[in-house]
């Protein structure tokens, strides 16, 4: 090959990978952009316990982050128990009734986003702990 032929190859080629570097870099781009979007995004949920002998409720109130979501607590709630709260990005939507009674405990607990059933779980027996977490309809 000629020295202007292979001139002309090498330039080709770095002209070509900048191109093709320039492509993913701002496929990347696109990307971060839309984590960092999802990230921000709020979604509201609503959270529903009933039973009997509930003691407390513990759930996402909202105002944390995904590592380390701020509970609340309420103490011997009126039942049925219903609190909707704003959450934000992946953070979890999660709810824990805990129920206790020598004569038998039960408790159900439930997350709805926008009229859908997130999660949804019962239990019942001298002790009635129990977790409904979802994922964060913003993560799907």
């Amino acid at each position: 090959m000629k020295p202007t032929t292979r001139s002309a190859v090498a330039l080709l080629a770095a002209a070509g990978l900048a191109l093709g570097l320039g492509a993913c870099s701002q496929a990347a781009d696109e990307a971060t952009e839309r984590v960092d979007s999802a990230l921000n995004e709020t979604y509201q949920v609503t959270y529903e316990v009933t039973g009997a002998n509930i003691e407390s409720i513990s759930y996402n109130g909202g105002g944390g982050d995904a590592m380390n979501p701020k509970l609340e607590t309420v103490e011997k709630p009126k039942l049925p128990w219903r609190k909707t709260v704003t959450l934000r990005g992946i953070e979890a939507p999660l709810v824990t009734p805990v129920s206790v009674s020598y004569d038998g405990a039960r408790s159900t607990c439930k997350i709805t986003h926008d009229g859908k059933v997130l999660k949804e779980a019962s239990g019942k027996g001298a002790a009635a702990t129990l977790s409904c977490v979802a994922v964060s309809p913003v993560a799907g």
